[in-house]
């Protein structure tokens, strides 16, 4: 949230999943041919995984997933009312069933040939991010794991029909950097020795360095096909709104000021990556701009408010208290941006995958996601 719970602000991105379904399935004897979703991030696409940490920052209580069908409306450890952008994005293009977290004990044999979900909620580019939660996966941990993952792929396929399968049929989705604001660079308690020391360049760019480090290892087990979510509007989640009592239509300077500046460095970064690995392709996600447009437009797309948070508790936007049994439950959760304090609903993550599958350069750059899955 972010802020304050497991990662979030809707940040960067989003994304998720992707397929290329090659051939159809038509029934049980009928191979199916399709690539995988291998989702990596925070808990805007965590899946599931902080179901199996000793942490603070967890999702697996009611009435989180109330409207996730494939569960009848039961919790499943994903940080909202219903699925995430990552879920949408898969079901768009294809893939048959959401990506099983990795640490889920089903993550096995074949079902992970349509992805895994290595992503967590309170995690970050930097390890020390998240610290707060006691236990959450950072990036480095979630790359080890995919690494794993990969050995697997081997042993199921073959290795030269697994490198197949993963450099030109499968989509590395990456949701992440949030935290390392929120939880980590922003959180007074844990990072006031740091804050003297170490300058907002020079954090910003040590979260470039961690985060080029882990795509370069990423490519190195034949990744090709990546998408990048930047950081979102972080200073406009209700948490942010109401712990620093703003009005409605206020948003935390500071907050966004950085993450405009980390989003300014992610997209050089990208762009440099697509130049200097070969057969790459790098995707800029532009989450901060399409979320910012969904909050300071929210009335256009058919929501009554883009501050109050649809499940939680505390000061006027309900932006304290994470969602859980105890929390006040608003009644038309399809017009709510916000399903809690930090992570946005389902009808918010419908508008924004359709923007990330079918959206021009302003929000989606140099392709779009199903352009990317057609590559």
């Amino acid at each position: 949230m972010v802020a304050m719970g497991g990662c979030k602000m809707i940040v960067g991105l989003i994304l998720m999943g992707c397929l290329l379904v090659n051939n159809g399935v038509d029934g049980a004897n009928k191979k199916v041919d399709v690539g995988a979703s291998f989702i990596f991030g925070d808990s805007l696409v965590d899946a599931g995984n902080n179901n199996y940490l000793s942490t603070l920052s967890k999702a697996n209580l009611r009435p989180n997933g109330i409207d996730y069908t494939p569960s009848g409306g039961n919790p499943t450890g994903r940080f909202t009312n219903g699925r995430t952008i990552g879920d949408i994005v898969g079901e768009e293009l294809g893939i048959p069933n959401h990506a099983v977290p990795f640490l889920d004990p089903n993550a096995t044999g074949k079902s992970i040939l349509y992805g895994v979900n290595y992503a967590s909620g309170g995690g970050g580019i930097l390890n020390a991010t998240g610290r707060i939660f006691v236990n959450r996966l950072g990036m480095d941990v979630q790359v080890d794991f995919f690494n794993i993952t990969r050995k697997q792929f081997d042993k199921i396929l073959g290795p030269s029909k697994a490198r197949d399968y993963i450099s030109k049929k499968s989509i590395i989705s990456i949701t992440i950097g949030a935290n390392d604001f929120l939880n980590n660079y922003l959180l007074p308690v844990l990072s006031i020795g740091a804050r003297i020391s170490q300058s907002p360049d020079s954090f910003i760019d040590d979260m470039i360095a961690h985060l080029k480090n882990q795509l370069t290892r990423l490519y190195q087990m034949d990744a090709r096909k990546f998408v990048v979510g930047n950081v979102g509007p972080i200073g406009c989640i209700p948490y942010q709104k109401t712990i620093n009592q703003l009005n409605e239509d206020q948003c935390v300077d500071l907050a966004n000021k950085l993450a405009l500046q980390y989003n300014a460095k992610l997209k050089d970064l990208l762009a440099d990556l697509n130049k200097k690995l070969p057969a790459s392709t790098f995707v800029y996600a532009n989450v901060y701009d399409l979320v910012m447009d969904l909050i300071v437009n929210y009335d256009n797309y058919g929501f009554k408010t883009a501050s109050r948070a649809c499940c939680g508790n505390g000061g006027q936007f309900a932006g304290i208290i994470p969602c859980g049994p105890q929390s006040s439950l608003c009644t038309e959760r399809s017009r709510h941006v916000f399903w809690d304090p930090y992570h946005p609903s389902e009808a918010a993550n419908l508008i924004i995958a359709k923007k990330l599958l079918d959206g021009d350069h302003k929000y989606i750059f140099p392709l779009n996601l199903r352009q990317l899955r057609d590559l």
